[in-house]
């Protein structure tokens, strides 16, 4: 039983050891690497950034953090991208519907990103169409 015990702790720790010296990519780099602050929010191309508008609490500082946590705007939450890296899927308990938004890397850049996604309307359920561009700081 020790040596089984042994052998469980060994693979572990090479396991451990072998996912930690995975190289990151370059746009993982680029995401993680400074905080972003909020340039415009536009829900239907109109600015969405103000009292009451619909990316109000997306205005600010977002900091996409190596370890998947992060914040945005306002929201403290969770993020992945697809295999591609050409999206990425934000998760958290303080977004309206609590459902993950999903969003298109339109561009990005040491200096800029720029999202998109498409929401539904809470009352209508007619599509919004979400665009946020970033500025790093």
């Amino acid at each position: 039983m020790k040596k089984l015990s042994l052998f469980f702790l060994i693979l572990f720790s090479l396991i451990v050891f072998a996912c930690s010296k995975q190289e990151k990519s370059e746009k993982f780099k680029l995401l993680t690497t400074p905080v972003w602050t909020s340039d415009s929010l536009l829900a239907n191309k109109l600015d969405a950034s103000g009292p009451g508008g619909l990316l109000e609490k997306f205005k600010g500082d977002a900091k996409f953090k190596d370890d998947g946590t992060g914040t945005f705007g306002s929201y403290v939450g969770t993020w992945i991208f697809n295999e591609a890296e050409t999206e990425i899927t934000i998760f958290s308990d303080s977004l309206a519907n609590k459902l993950p938004v999903v969003c298109d890397i339109i561009e990005l850049k040491t200096t800029s990103l720029k999202i998109t996604t498409v929401v539904p309307d809470k009352n209508t359920l007619e599509p919004i169409d979400i665009r946020m561009t970033f500025k790093s700081k």
